[in-house]
């Protein structure tokens, strides 16, 4: 296999593979880092014996993203504040996936099911991102983690427990969290609290991410009434040069707070029965740098 085909077929399996390790990482840097380790492997790789190259690719890039998860949790326990996944471009440009496909993204790639997958196992994590995202079969998984198939089965049958019994319940519907976005973007903005009110469930609750690395609230702000006084606080402080523009990540609509235009946080809603039930706030600037506009 010359150079260049080696080149190409990898850069033909490098978006499978990066999704692969965000799934299981929920950080975009640290899986940038797995595929590009998982290149290294390939170029080394005796090639003559690789018979199905995106099933090898995966499988390197499966276990060491399970390797950098272990690195990952020990620093996790120390993070200051509420931690939430790293935001994943998933724009779609003109191409609106149907809504079977907008269903699937939801379940392993949103905000809420990435910080249930955080509970789980590494192996159960990585059956799941495997069977539930891509569509594996259990024997093709078991090969890939070294594992018998029932034990496979096993791990997902836990792993999908899990995650229905812990991620919220929320509609999924693009153009009402959209609708809702741009609501909440003007009564925000505004310091309109009457206006937020009318958007927010009466249980909201609002989960802020900034690593005691830049203001944010370092508790869950729980209730219509104490999200609502708390943004209006929020707005009355204001951010310099203040921007925004609407963008897809993990799967739904977000909105993108530029400072003097840079990246300073990113929102999202999620919606449930025309209300806005959990708004996440990323305000981490190591998680903000694949957003730089420049």
């Amino acid at each position: 296999m010359s150079t260049d085909t080696v080149t190409d077929v990898f850069e033909e399996h490098r978006p499978v593979l990066l999704e692969v390790a965000y799934r299981m990482l929920g950080r975009v840097a640290d899986a940038e880092d797995v595929v590009q380790e998982a290149w290294l492997r390939w170029t080394g790789a005796d090639r003559g014996e690789v018979r199905d190259p995106r099933g090898f690719l995966v499988r390197v890039t499966t276990r060491l993203a399970i390797d950098r998860l272990r690195q990952v949790k020990a620093r996790n326990e120390a993070y200051v504040g509420p931690w939430l996944p790293e935001p994943y471009v998933t724009d779609f440009g003109d191409t609106v996936p149907d809504t079977a496909e907008r269903a699937v993204l939801a379940d392993t790639v949103s905000l809420a099911v990435l910080v249930v997958l955080e509970s789980l196992s590494l192996l159960e994590r990585a059956v799941f991102v495997l069977r539930e995202a891509f569509g594996y079969p259990y024997a093709d998984i078991a090969s890939m983690l070294d594992r018998g198939e029932p034990a496979v089965r096993q791990l997902a049958g836990r792993a999908r427990r899990h995650v229905d019994e812990r991620r919220p319940r929320y509609d999924v519907d693009p153009v009402e969290r959209r609708d809702l976005t741009e609501r909440f973007l003007a009564a925000a903005s505004e310091g309109d609290l009457e206006g937020l009110m009318s958007l927010l469930a009466p249980d909201v609750r609002l989960v802020g991410d900034s690593g005691g690395k830049s203001r944010a609230p370092l508790r869950v702000v729980e209730s219509a009434e104490k999200v609502g006084r708390f943004l209006v606080a929020a707005a009355d402080k204001g951010v310099p040069e203040a921007s925004f523009r609407f963008l897809e990540v993990n799967g739904g609509p977000a909105l993108l707070a530029l400072a003097d235009g840079r990246p300073d946080s990113v929102f999202q809603l999620e919606i449930l029965d025309g209300h806005i039930q959990s708004i996440y706030v990323i305000r981490n600037p190591d998680k903000l740098r694949s957003l730089d506009l420049d």
